[in-house]
C-alpha cells in the first residue's frame, strides 16, 4: 500500500459533565460523544526518503511538530523505527478551535493510516492506547460512534446508537481556549450536573426527545457568560423546531438536533441572516455497528 485517503470525523457532546480536577491538571469527566458527518479529508502517501511532511489548505495552521497530525506520525515512526517517510495532506472542513475535536480526529486518522501504510498490525485498542498520549479525545476519534467517555476521556464504553436525525452545526466567529474555560470552571462551585444517565436511557429507548430532554454541558455556563452569541444561536435553532440545542465541548460551536432536515435548513438560513455565524453546516450523525 502506497497511499490511503481517510475521513476524519468531527464529534459533538450530547452530554458533558466535569467531576473534578486531578493534580496533573487533567479533569475527570463523564460525557457522551457522538461522531457526525462533518469531516476533514486526510490523504497519506508513503515516501522512500525518511521524514514527515504535512501540508494543509489552511495557511495559519502549523505544519511542523506543533501539528498534532505530525506528532501522531512521529509517534509511530519513532516507535517502529520506520525508515521510509510519509506525506500528509489535510484538507480541513471541521472548524478549528471549535469544540468539535478536529485536531484529535486528524491525529486519529494519521495513526490509523500509518498502521495501514506500514503494516504495523496494531489493533484498535493498541492505537487508542497510543492516541491518548497525544490528546484525551484521540482514542474516541479512533473508536467513533455513540460512546460514553470517562476518566480524562480515555475510558470508553459503546452505547446504543443515536436515533437517526439531522444535525445543524454553527460556529460563531470567536475562538475559545479549552484551558481557560476549564480554569474558569475550577473557580466555580458546580451545583447542577447534566443527567448523563438520562441521555443513556434515551439512547436505549431510541427516543430523540428523551435524549434531547436530558442533554447538558457543564461548561456552557462558563463560556456563554463571556460569549452570549452562543445562547442566541441556541435560541435560533429552537425557534426553527430543534428538538434540542447545545454547545459542544468547551465551545464555541453550537449543535442542534432536528427531526426534519427542512427545519435544520431553515435554522441555517436564520443564523446566517442574523449574522450569528458564517460556518453553518447541515449534516447527520455517524453510526458505528459494533461486533457483538
Amino acid at each position: 500500500m502506497k497511499q490511503v485517503e481517510l475521513k476524519a470525523l468531527a464529534k459533538i457532546n450530547l452530554g458533558l459533565d466535569v467531576l473534578g480536577r486531578r493534580e496533573n491538571g487533567y479533569h475527570d469527566v463523564r460525557m457522551i460523544m457522538q461522531s457526525i458527518y462533518l469531516y476533514d479529508n486526510v490523504k497519506m502517501e508513503k515516501k522512500q526518503e525518511a521524514g514527515i511532511e504535512v501540508q494543509t489548505n489552511l495557511h495559519y495552521l502549523p505544519v511542523d511538530d506543533k501539528n498534532i497530525a505530525y506528532k501522531a506520525a512521529k509517534l509511530l515512526t519513532d516507535e517502529f523505527d520506520l525508515k521510509q517517510g510519509v506525506k500528509i495532506s489535510l484538507d480541513k472542513h471541521i472548524p478549528v478551535a471549535a469544540g468539535l475535536a478536529g485536531g484529535s480526529a486528524n491525529a486519529a486518522a494519521v495513526l490509523f493510516g500509518m498502521n495501514k501504510l506500514f503494516g504495523l498490525h496494531l489493533s484498535q485498542k493498541e492505537l487508542m492506547e497510543r492516541g491518548v498520549t497525544l490528546g484525551a479525545d484521540v482514542p474516541y476519534c479512533i473508536m467513533r460512534g455513540t460512546v460514553l467517555a470517562e476518566g480524562i476521556g480515555e475510558e470508553l464504553s459503546s452505547l446504543a446508537q443515536m436515533p437517526k436525525c439531522t444535525i445543524l452545526i454553527a460556529k460563531p466567529p470567536i475562538s475559545v481556549s479549552t484551558k481557560v474555560v476549564y480554569e474558569a470552571l475550577d473557580a466555580l462551585e458546580v451545583i447542577e450536573h447534566p443527567d448523563i444517565d438520562g441521555i443513556i436511557r434515551g439512547l436505549e429507548a431510541g427516543s430523540l426527545e428523551e435524549v434531547a430532554a436530558h442533554m447538558g454541558n457543564v461548561l456552557e455556563g462558563v463560556t456563554i457568560a463571556d460569549y452570549p452569541v452562543i445562547e442566541e444561536i441556541k435560541d435560533a435553532m429552537k425557534e426553527c423546531g430543534a428538538t434540542g440545542a447545545m454547545m459542544s465541548g468547551s465551545g464555541p460551536t453550537v449543535f442542534g438536533i432536528f427531526k426534519e432536515r427542512k427545519n435544520a435548513k431553515k435554522a441555517q438560513q436564520l443564523i446566517r441572516d442574523r449574522q450569528l455565524a458564517r460556518q453553518v453546516y447541515v449534516t447527520n450523525v455517524h453510526s458505528v455497528r459494533r461486533k457483538a
